[in-house]
C-alpha cells in the first residue's frame, strides 16, 4: 500500500528499535504479538518522518509503545523530535479527568512541554494554539473505539481543519479499530450535529482513525469555511491488522482510552449500550463494568427474562443488581442486566441496545429519557436523527427499528471503500 510520506523512507523499518524493551517483554512481542501500531513503526524508523520539524502531538494515555512508554516521553527522550506542544483531548493528555472533563492548560512535569487543553476546541482555537506554539507538524496518536460519538475522532477533525488553515503537516499514527472493520447503525442526519457527531458518518463506522483522516481530508474538510485539503497528510499504517480482527486478536495491550472504557469487551458493547446515556437508566458508570451493567431502581427480574428469549447475536443477558458510585442513580441500588459476550465476533451492539430499550419501555412505565430540554434530544444526537425515538414511541419493534437504517449502512460501506487501508481476513 502506497502512502505519501513527509520525508523519503518514513515508512521504512529500521533493523533495531530505538527503545529498550525488557527481555521477557521483547520475547513476547516477537513470539505472539501480531500487529504493530503506527507509533511502533515510526519509532523503529528513528522518528525520521518528524526530523527537523516543530511538532505538536495530540495524544492521551493510549499513545504507547511496546515497552509501555508513551510516544511523547520517548520522542522527547530520544532527542530526535522537537516537540513544541502537546494537545490533550477529553480526559486529558495523561488521562486524569472523568467524562466531560479535561486537564486544562499546564506544563507537563515529566517533559517540561506545554500541554494545551484541546477538549471541545474548535479549529479557530487550535489555529491560535498552533500559531502560538510554532507547530509545523501535528501528530495524532489516540486509540479510538469505533463509535461516532466517541469524541477523539472529532478532536482529530478540528485539528485537521486547523492544519488546513495554518498549512501544517498532519501525521496520523494509526491503530486498529478494536471492534473490527464492519460498519453498523444509522447515519447522522443534517440538523443533528454536535460535539458527539460533527459529520455524516454511521454510528459504528468500522474505520481506523487513519482511514477516517483520509476521508475527512477528501470529503469533509473542503466543505468547511476557510477549509480545503491538507497537502501533506501522512498515515503511518499499523502492520498486519486485518479488518475482521478485534482487539483481542491483535496481541496488543489494552490501555483504557477513557476512564469508563476498561476492557476491549467494553469497546465492543459501547457503540450500542452508550444509548442508555440518553435514558434515566444507569449505563454502569460508577461500576467496574460500565456499558455492560445497565439498570435502574425500578427494574426487576422481568427485563432479563424478556431479553433472554431474544436471539441477539453474540450476547446473553444475566439478571444483575448493582449500586453506581457516580453519575445517574449514584449510591442507589439498581436492578438490571449484565450483557454477557458469548461470541465477540458476532456482537452487534446497536441491535442489542435497541432490543433492550424496546423491552424496557414495554415493561416499566418509569422508563423515560434523561432530564433535558427538549426531552429526548440526547438520544437523537447519539443515533443521528429523531427516527429512533419516534419509531420507539410509535411502538415499532426492535427488528423494524434496526431495519430502518440498513440502506444507510450499506451506502456508507460502499462510500468509504476507497479510503480503506486494511483489507482481507486474518484467518
Amino acid at each position: 500500500m502506497k502512502r505519501r510520506s513527509l520525508l523519503a523512507g518514513a515508512g521504512a523499518v529500521a533493523a533495531a528499535p530505538l527503545i529498550d524493551v525488557p527481555a521477557a517483554h521483547a520475547a513476547q512481542t516477537v513470539s505472539s504479538r501480531k500487529v504493530m501500531t503506527g507509533a511502533e513503526v515510526l519509532a523503529k524508523d528513528g522518528w525520521r518522518a518528524l526530523a527537523g520539524q516543530k511538532v505538536g502531538v495530540i495524544s492521551n494515555p493510549t499513545g504507547i509503545l511496546p515497552d509501555f512508554t508513551h510516544v511523547v516521553d520517548t520522542m522527547h527522550a530520544s532527542g530526535q523530535v522537537n516537540i513544541v506542544a502537546v494537545f490533550g483531548p477529553e480526559h486529558g493528555f495523561r488521562g486524569s479527568a472523568q467524562a466531560g472533563g479535561s486537564e486544562g492548560d499546564h506544563v507537563d512535569p515529566r517533559t517540561g512541554i506545554m500541554v494545551y487543553d484541546a477538549y471541545g476546541a474548535n479549529a479557530d482555537k487550535l489555529v491560535k494554539l498552533y500559531t502560538q506554539s510554532g507547530v509545523e507538524t501535528v501528530v495524532f496518536d489516540i486509540q479510538d473505539v469505533g463509535a461516532r460519538f466517541y469524541t477523539y475522532i472529532w478532536t482529530m477533525f478540528e485539528a485537521m481543519l486547523a492544519a488546513v488553515r495554518t498549512g501544517a503537516r498532519f501525521v496520523v499514527l494509526d491503530r486498529p479499530n478494536p471492534v473490527g472493520g464492519s460498519a453498523r447503525g444509522p447515519m447522522l442526519k443534517p440538523g443533528y450535529t454536535s460535539g458527539v457527531g460533527k459529520k455524516e458518518i454511521v454510528q459504528q463506522h468500522g474505520m481506523t482513525v487513519g482511514e477516517l483522516a483520509r476521508m475527512f481530508n477528501a470529503e469533509y474538510l473542503p466543505l468547511e469555511p476557510n477549509g480545503g485539503r491538507i497537502e501533506q497528510l501522512t498515515v503511518i499504517e499499523a502492520k498486519n491488522w486485518k479488518r475482521d480482527q478485534l482487539y483481542d486478536d491483535t496481541g496488543l495491550t489494552w490501555v483504557m482510552p477513557s476512564p469508563n472504557m476498561p476492557t476491549p469487551d467494553t469497546a465492543l458493547l459501547y457503540p450500542g449500550l452508550c444509548l442508555f446515556e440518553a435514558t434515566n437508566m444507569s449505563e454502569g458508570r460508577g461500576t467496574t463494568r460500565p456499558f455492560e451493567l445497565i439498570g435502574a431502581p425500578y427494574v426487576d427480574y422481568r427485563w432479563a427474562q424478556a431479553l433472554q428469549t431474544k436471539d441477539i447475536p453474540g450476547v446473553a443477558f444475566r439478571e444483575a443488581y448493582f449500586t453506581p458510585t457516580i453519575s445517574k442513580n449514584a449510591n442507589v441500588l439498581c436492578g438490571g442486566v449484565q450483557v454477557q459476550i458469548t461470541d465477540p465476533h458476532r456482537v452487534e451492539a446497536i441491535t442489542a441496545a435497541t432490543h433492550m430499550i424496546v423491552e424496557a419501555r414495554k415493561l416499566y412505565p418509569e422508563f423515560t429519557w434523561r432530564a433535558e430540554t427538549p426531552p429526548g434530544r440526547w438520544i437523537d444526537l447519539l443515533t443521528g436523527s429523531d427516527r429512533f425515538r419516534t419509531m420507539l414511541l410509535a411502538d415499532a419493534t426492535a427488528e423494524q427499528i434496526v431495519a430502518a437504517w440498513k440502506s444507510e449502512t450499506d451506502a456508507w460501506t460502499a462510500r468509504r471503500a476507497k479510503y480503506l487501508l486494511y483489507k482481507g481476513a486474518h484467518r
